[in-house]
């Protein structure tokens, strides 16, 4: 894929991204605080925990990127924020700073590679692309979980599929 078009790629998703978090964390604001953080069937047990699993993701992984580690980020089943308020302005802003590190990237950028650390002090370069995709992914497959739970939870998880984004777009 040619650079430019990989650029592109990646700022529609980081709109996207935005714009999916947006309508689960609205569904997720009308589950009472108990709800919220009810055990449930699901890898990290709650819709709350799941929720923070996403944010912890994609603080490691833009640190990553930017060169900038989260500070006291440690595990990837960590609770950033218990209570969905603080945890729904946590999303916010990093979804802005994942749209802002997206729009600063350039075409040489986007091919060019980077290297990190992983959570075990493991060190790798990669290209960046490669791994911005698997942010995003991961980000949708933990969304898919958390869309899955309201369902559980009885409330009609919003359509988050990327078709619905470009025709809201539009």
């Amino acid at each position: 894929m040619p650079d430019d078009l990989m650029l592109q790629h990646v700022r529609r998703f980081g709109r996207y991204n935005q714009w999916a978090n947006r309508r689960l964390y609205e569904a997720c604001g009308t589950l009472p605080a108990a709800e919220f953080s009810a055990p449930r069937p699901s890898f990290f047990g709650s819709i709350m925990a799941t929720l923070n699993h996403i944010l912890v993701g994609d603080s490691i992984w833009l640190g990553r990127f930017t060169g900038n580690p989260p500070p006291g980020v440690t595990r990837l089943d960590q609770i950033l924020h218990a209570e969905f308020a603080p945890l729904h302005a946590a999303r916010e802003a990093k979804d802005a700073e994942i749209i802002a590190f997206c729009d600063s990237l350039t075409e040489a950028g986007i091919s060019a590679s980077f290297s990190y650390a992983n959570m075990r002090g493991e060190r790798f370069t990669d290209p960046l692309f490669p791994p911005l995709m698997h942010f995003f992914n991961h980000q949708t497959h933990h969304r898919g979980q958390v869309h899955g739970l309201l369902s559980h939870a009885g409330i009609s998880p919003p359509e988050l599929d990327m078709i619905y984004f470009l025709r809201a777009a539009r």
